[in-house]
């Protein structure tokens, strides 16, 4: 029953409502850890030296090897990318901001993408980032250094009912890359709590439809999203961006929290664009770890 149970769980994830608490959310948002059930599947077999329940946990596995399998395989050709990225949720409680923007700088990205900054920690970021990123846009609490120029920049509005006009979570950048113009959001969207009521993620999935009506009106062709969007792309709440934008191919890259990850919720989501591949860089004084990934643009 419980390998039946799971494999179902992992297959018919969308089928679980979120009318009640949210709960298909919440069980998307940690959808790969479904996977456990199959090691304690094959202890209960040989513990029983049952061959029956051998092959029954053969159906999660099953089930998980479909659905993410694929990110656990290397890359088919990492030299093939034109623009390295790195996102990273800095933490407005980070001690080192300086030592932060350096071990970013030794990942040598095109592209750095900062949420939680503070107006007492941007200082420090721009004097260390200055000297290999040229070119920077900061709005409210997100920013985004780049080797290449930038043009357009503007303020996205993502703003769920009820949130004053300080909280500024969004950017929009053009970067002029060697391979074309390309458009580069930046943002950080609402927190989700579970209390008693359920999975608390209403805020967090009105930002999200705002964000992806910005990119549906998005006039490049080209897209990099990089952003803390507080889930993984697995969560139903997403789907304004993820119907939208295109995952990573490759990598897990857990991101959060830092000292124990278990789930990536730091995104590169991209359009006209693949990221090829994605992996968690260490950890800094946040308590995210920097994702970085690498991305090949279509032709425009």
């Amino acid at each position: 029953m419980l390998a039946v149970l799971g494999a179902a769980l992992l297959v018919f994830h969308s089928a679980v409502p979120n009318a009640v608490g949210r709960l298909g959310s919440a069980l998307e948002a940690f959808l790969p850890w479904l996977g456990l059930v199959v090691p304690v599947l094959l202890v209960s077999a040989l513990v029983r030296r049952s061959f029956t329940a051998l092959v029954a946990a053969l159906l999660p596995a099953a089930a998980w090897a479909g659905l993410f399998g694929g990110l656990l395989l290397p890359a088919a050709d990492r030299g093939a990318h034109d623009i390295t990225a790195v996102q990273h949720n800095v933490s407005d409680e980070n001690p080192d901001p300086t030592g932060t923007a350096r071990a970013l700088i030794a990942s040598a990205p095109d592209l750095v993408a900062l949420e939680e900054l503070t107006p007492s920690a941007l200082p420090a970021y721009e004097a260390a980032l200055a000297a290999a990123y040229p070119y920077h846009a900061v709005e409210g609490t997100v920013g985004l250094w780049s080797r290449h120029p930038l043009t357009d920049v503007r303020r996205v509005d993502i703003r769920p009912p009820g949130i004053g006009e300080g909280w500024n979570r969004g950017l929009r950048c053009g970067v002029r890359t060697p391979r074309g113009e390309i458009a580069v959001y930046v943002a950080h969207l609402p927190s989700v709590r579970f209390r008693a009521s359920g999975f608390g993620s209403g805020p967090r999935d009105e930002s999200a439809r705002l964000l992806g009506a910005a990119v549906a009106a998005e006039p490049l062709e080209r897209v990099i999203l990089l952003g803390d969007l507080n889930s993984t792309v697995d969560d139903r709440g997403l789907a304004p961006l993820t119907s939208r934008l295109s995952a990573p191919r490759r990598g897990l890259a857990l991101s959060w929290p830092a000292a124990v990850p278990v789930a990536r919720i730091d995104q590169v989501l991209t359009r006209s664009a693949t990221a090829a591949e994605v992996w968690s860089l260490p950890a800094t004084g946040s308590d995210h770890l920097p994702v970085a990934a690498r991305i090949r643009l279509d032709a425009s």
